[in-house]
């Protein structure tokens, strides 16, 4: 069986450069690329069992990439499954994920591995990659047998949910991930700082009374590790970036030559603690223009989809997350896609669950950035396929002759409402319900086969 995709715009992030191609699929690979317009006679077109799609007017990219998702399988399967949230990440055009090990019990045995490995192999959606818990039960005290985790297929390792709160438990994974040559996904948090937090702690946190989560505790976390990661000449990877001062710490340490590197998560660029107050806002625009703006007052006060840790940051912050995005501080984008179940979130606001279902929206709200002129459509697609290939080791992502058949067709003008039943991820927890939209994943393609067609 053969697909022939037609007369798309063809990203080549190698290049940098667009323009209009075909594409044809064969096998599970790539077998054929024709430049320019392909002409309706064209005898590729008609050959025998070749199922031709028109992607005029659209976009042909690499299939995404996202590394830091939270797939709850095994043990919280009531708020997503492996099946559940890769069918998600193709709604949202992703190919390849990397699963978060707080599940329960942690990733933190060959056997778990292999159940997910399994798992996703049954449900043939996307690729997972697991990322191993860095201690035995995530409890912080006792390192988990990371060369047997890593032989069975971790790419890393992480006790994200919470930090490695010993320095000195922390400074012996780090020598051991240099042995075995593999990040550290770091969730940098001084927990005592943030005790009993409820959102970020500034204007809006005293504004409705909400213990506040400080721009320090993430920061002196994220200097911490990086510390430590320069002592041990480790990789640092600090996921999900939300301060000025955590981009301004990476960007001193790079330039100092440590092996640190970082990523930038949607909701902490286009979203901001103003949500918080939804429809109290009087500063909120009134409506919100599809791929240009978004309208807070949608939402009620205290709503618990905006809480999310680390939390919905100052506008400023959002700001200094975008720019270090753009200026190469932060390497790529990943949605940090936490699904929690209504029980989790429909409690007090401070009490509820953190988490924001991120893998179906956040395509449309990287978009949004390229539509208001403040980012360029190639470099989104590099900062959301090549770049996160090249922190695995991958080589690049270009749909060239021979590369295996990961694509996402995008059509740009689709305007979209997002829409808890029309969501194929089990978590509803977004703040962005009801938001008009600009810009959508129309096919998402995994080694051929396709895993999502509008």
């Amino acid at each position: 069986m053969k697909t022939l995709i037609t007369n798309g715009i063809i990203i080549d992030p190698d290049t940098r450069q667009m323009g209009v191609g075909s594409v044809l699929v064969e096998n599970g690979s790539i077998t054929a690329r024709f430049d320019g317009q392909l002409p309706a006679d064209a005898s590729v077109r008609t050959a025998p069992g070749t199922t031709v799609i028109d992607a005029s007017h659209k976009l042909i990219s690499p299939g995404l990439i996202d590394l830091h998702v939270h797939l709850r399988e095994p043990g919280e399967e009531h708020k997503e499954t492996i099946a559940t949230g890769t069918r998600a990440a193709a709604a949202g055009g992703f190919t390849v994920v990397a699963c978060m090990p707080n599940t329960r019990p942690a990733i933190d045995s060959v056997a778990t591995i292999q159940h997910i490995t399994n798992a996703a192999a049954r449900a043939n959606n996307a690729e997972v990659l697991p990322i191993a818990a860095a201690t035995v039960g995530r409890s912080g005290k006792e390192l988990s047998p990371m060369r047997e985790l890593v032989e069975a297929g971790a790419i890393g390792f992480s006790d994200d949910g919470t930090p490695v709160s010993d320095p000195a438990v922390m400074r012996n994974v780090f020598e051991y991930i240099k042995m075995l040559g593999v990040p550290y996904f770091g969730h940098c948090e001084d927990m005592v700082l943030s005790k009993g937090w409820g959102m970020h702690e500034g204007a809006v946190s005293n504004r409705l009374g909400l213990p506040g989560y400080p721009s320090a505790a993430e920061e002196v976390g994220i200097a911490r590790d990086i510390a430590l990661a320069e002592l041990t000449n480790s990789r640092l990877h600090v996921c999900h970036v939300s301060t000025a001062g955590g981009v301004a710490l990476i960007r001193a340490a790079k330039e100092r030559g440590v092996k640190v590197s970082g990523e930038a998560c949607p909701h902490h660029i286009v979203l901001s603690d103003r949500w918080v107050l939804g429809w109290l806002d009087e500063q909120a625009n009134a409506e919100n223009e599809p791929g240009i703006s978004l309208n807070a007052t949608t939402r009620p006060p205290y709503d618990t989809s905006t809480r999310v840790s680390p939390p919905l940051r100052s506008e400023a912050d959002a700001e200094a997350v975008l720019q270090g995005l753009l200026d190469g501080t932060l390497d790529f984008v990943a949605t940090d896609h936490a699904p929690h179940s209504r029980v989790d979130k429909e409690v007090e606001y401070r009490l509820a669950m953190a988490g924001i279902t991120g893998i179906e929206t956040a395509l449309a709200s990287m978009l949004m950035l390229v539509n208001r002129g403040q980012m360029n459509l190639i470099d989104l697609i590099v900062k959301m396929t090549d770049e996160p290939a090249k922190f695995l080791g991958r080589g690049s992502t270009a749909l060239r002759v021979g590369a295996r058949a990961d694509i996402t067709v995008i059509d740009p003008q689709m305007v979209w409402t997002v829409e808890a039943e029309k969501l194929f991820s089990k978590g509803k927890n977004t703040p962005l319900l009801g938001q008009k939209m600009r810009g959508k994943a129309v096919l998402t393609m995994y080694k051929g086969h396709i895993t999502h067609h509008e």
